[in-house]
């Protein structure tokens, strides 16, 4: 397969398809990224499940970039790789929406909400003080990197909590329920406040003009999100023919070109925010005709994350980078990490979890790494884009930290989450709480008319989970 992709590259564009060429460097990152994500979940330790493959994807592109011969003939263009960047981010924030399940939100008891709210504002209040004292970072971009650093994986947490799940362990307690729904809320909060900071930092003018615009682009995107949601209620309508590819097209193509859109009116803020709103309302008015959508948007999103990833790392340059900047920003992750963890542990102090639960339930909300390679790597395009080389600094120490927080964090919580599990969590003593699942249709093995798992929880009150 990937023999035919360069051959039918190659005969189109020819020289553009050859080493050096921009085209053959994309083609041969796709090829190398998807080949690290694939030997990376291969990897299985017993009772452990398998490495994040998005830390091959990861890899591969570092790897690419670095190595001497092979960075003059993988050669991407800038422009071309900040375009990809930002359509992954689109189907990432679609498929987001579309997997938001707006019952279960209604549901959300206070402990879940302070489990989305108190961790990420105190990370990313911290990383802002930390970065401005350590890094040097003015405080707006301190508060970029602090949402984009805030936001929990739903990557790693998910696929773990299901393994736990299975086996029964914290689910009369509803943990498993609660982490995983938790994630979506908290990848919103960090997703709006990232928006709303990367409008400060690239507006001009007054500073209380853009003080104000930030919020004013956020209400800007989510209003147009709604308009646009409520658009895809009703057109294209029901009787049409293949109204799964239609709906699947529109919400795809008017999602990314809100992202791009957004760029070119000025209000970066509003593009990212426009598509999660816009792909929820749509979901909600679709209600369960939503899931063959999600499984046409979980296809591209299967084609664009080799892409996201591969790229994230292939912005990193060794040689380019400083060590004191590298060592500086692990002390700042690992000094943000720590407050996260602490106030973490006091959110859920009340909510009636053991000494135990509560201490898996802090490290478990403690992996990254999806969010942070979507919009890690969105100030540093922005700042591309200006030729502002002091902005283009701050925007490469955002993406370095960013990429540190996978690296470090993802295959730690992931094995912390499954070591941890059977030790800190507890079965369930009355046999009602084991309920049958089928854990192929929730991982999105089966069919799109696969029914939704339905989970009991005593403390939540959460029915129906849709992944």
């Amino acid at each position: 397969m990937a023999a035919v992709l360069f051959g039918v590259v190659w005969s189109i564009t020819e020289k553009e398809c050859l080493p050096g060429g921009n085209l053959f460097g994309i083609v041969t990152l796709f090829i190398c990224s998807v080949a690290g994500g694939k030997l990376f979940g291969r990897i299985h330790l017993p009772n452990m499940p398998p490495l994040p493959p998005l830390l091959g994807m990861l890899l591969a592109g570092f790897i690419l970039r670095n190595i001497p011969v092979v960075t003059d003939a993988v050669y991407i263009d800038i422009r071309w790789s900040s375009s990809l960047r930002n359509i992954a981010l689109g189907v990432i924030l679609v498929k987001a929406g579309l997997q938001l399940d707006g019952k279960a939100l209604k549901k959300l008891k206070a402990v879940c909400l302070r489990l989305s709210m108190f961790p990420l504002t105190f990370e990313a209040t911290t990383m802002a003080v930390v970065s401005y004292l350590i890094l040097g970072l003015p405080w707006v971009w301190g508060f970029i990197l602090g949402f984009v650093l805030g936001a929990v994986s739903p990557a790693v947490v998910v696929p773990s909590m299901l393994l736990l799940h299975k086996e029964g362990y914290g689910l009369e307690q509803g943990i498993p329920t609660l982490l995983m729904a938790a994630c979506s809320v908290d990848d919103i909060i960090a997703i709006t406040c990232f928006t709303t900071c990367l409008g400060i930092a690239f507006a001009t003018g007054a500073v209380w003009l853009n003080v104000l615009r930030g919020p004013l682009e956020v209400l800007g995107g989510a209003v147009t999100g709604v308009a646009l949601g409520y658009f895809l209620h009703y057109f294209p309508s029901r009787d049409q023919g293949n109204l799964i590819l239609k709906r699947s097209f529109l919400v795809l193509g008017l999602s990314v070109f809100a992202l791009f859109g957004s760029n070119v009116a000025g209000i970066p803020g509003a593009g990212g925010l426009c598509t999660l709103v816009l792909a929820f309302v749509a979901g909600i008015g679709w209600g369960k005709n939503k899931a063959p959508v999600e499984e046409v948007v979980e296809r591209f999103w299967h084609v664009f994350q080799p892409l996201l990833f591969g790229l994230i790392g292939a912005e990193i340059v060794i040689s380019s980078l400083e060590v004191t900047t590298v060592f500086l920003g692990i002390a700042a992750l690992l000094i943000a990490l720590t407050v996260r963890l602490l106030i973490t542990f006091v959110a859920v102090l009340r909510a009636g979890f053991n000494l135990k639960e509560k201490v898996f339930i802090t490290l478990a909300w403690m992996p990254k790494a999806t969010v942070q390679a979507a919009i890690g790597s969105t100030a540093l395009d922005m700042a591309r884009s200006k030729n502002d080389l002091e902005l283009q600094k701050y925007g490469m120490d955002v993406l370095t930290v960013a990429v540190l927080s996978i690296l470090i964090t993802a295959p730690i919580g992931a094995l912390l989450i499954s070591l941890l599990g059977p030790r800190l969590l507890q079965k369930p003593k009355n046999p009602e709480w084991v309920l049958p699942l089928n854990f192929a249709n929730v991982l999105g093995e089966g069919g799109s008319n696969a029914p939704a798992p339905i989970i009991k929880t005593s403390r939540f009150s959460l029915l129906l989970i849709n992944l």
